[in-house]
């Protein structure tokens, strides 16, 4: 590996990808201007592709909020664009692709769900997720493209979007400190969830992008954890020094959605045996350099990628 094109280094998840990434390549992210994917048709995305000449394809780029058909072209679109594109253009690059846990919807509870786990979203975000997996693993099987698509859980640490829970936590926790109040209210289901750090899913990518030949298309990265979200909200407090309550709360516009999938945790057993991957920060750690880094931007103005 040594040239990497990375599409969507502007993310959450793009930052902290392009950060791994450029300690052991070069890498190429091109911005919404020169490569918007949704937009860009394909003969210009395969002249992207030939003039860059990549040995790996990071499609770290998607849509978290929108309709049905904003996450249609957000995530199938593209990735069946930017298949077609590097079978083209860079027919020996392995495309990796970041999927989503949400492909697999509600699962028992209990179970540590793998990636063969039959795919049954809950909404249109994970149904598109899935149907991108899948033209993925189509192209891969085929020999088309030599593809990996990563099935991320629930990724935190530093440079979180406001819109997340654990940022919106954040910031209730930051005014209640700054006032004096002794508690906050939050609107959380009994739902349990697998938090995994997002510098753990760069070097995941990074795993993948030096890993050989493998014929494992879908590769979850996740804690193999579930944590109940009430106890992360606790942890988050105590992790910021917040000696107050935490009692209930009036639920977000979004809430119902994440109540209809009230278990999620990832079997990592295949990204430890294909890509030599296992996480290397726990919860607290994770909370902690999100606390951290949300003081620090609470300082300074807002780039326009923060402010989204």
């Amino acid at each position: 590996m040594n040239r990497v094109l990375l599409l969507g280094a502007s993310g959450f998840l793009g930052r902290h990808i392009r950060a791994t990434l450029a300690a052991h390549a070069t890498v190429r992210s091109p911005g919404r201007t020169e490569c918007d994917l949704i937009h860009i048709d394909l003969p210009a995305l395969t002249a992207l592709i030939a003039r860059e000449r990549p040995d790996v394809v990071v499609a770290a780029a998607g849509q978290i909020v929108g309709s049905g058909y904003d996450f249609v072209r957000a995530h199938v679109v593209t990735t069946a664009k930017l298949l077609e594109a590097v079978a083209d253009a860079a027919p020996a690059a392995r495309l990796i692709r970041i999927g989503s846990a949400a492909e697999y919807g509600a699962v028992p509870h209990g179970l540590a769900v793998p990636e063969d786990h039959p795919g049954t979203p809950v909404g249109e975000y994970g149904l598109s997720h899935l149907a991108a997996t899948r033209l993925a693993e189509l192209a891969g099987v085929a020999g088309r493209v030599d593809t990996i698509v990563l099935r991320v859980f629930n990724p935190v640490g530093p440079g979180m979007p406001p819109g997340n829970v654990l940022c919106r936590v954040t910031a209730l926790i930051r005014s209640a400190m700054a006032a004096g109040h002794g508690d906050v209210a939050v609107g959380l289901h009994d739902t349990y969830r697998d938090f995994v750090d997002v510098r753990d899913v760069a070097a995941a990518v990074l795993a993948a992008a030096r890993g050989g030949d493998t014929t494992e298309r879908v590769v979850n990265v996740g804690s193999g954890q579930a944590v109940a979200t009430r106890d992360v909200v606790r942890l988050l407090a105590e992790v910021a020094g917040f000696t107050g309550g935490i009692r209930d709360g009036s639920f977000t516009v979004d809430a119902g959605r994440s109540a209809a999938v009230p278990w999620m945790c990832a079997d990592i057993g295949r990204a430890g045996r294909t890509l030599g991957w296992k996480p290397a920060y726990d919860l607290r750690e994770s909370l902690g350099a999100l606390w951290r880094a949300d003081g620090d931007r609470s300082v300074r103005p807002l780039t326009g990628a923060e402010r989204g």
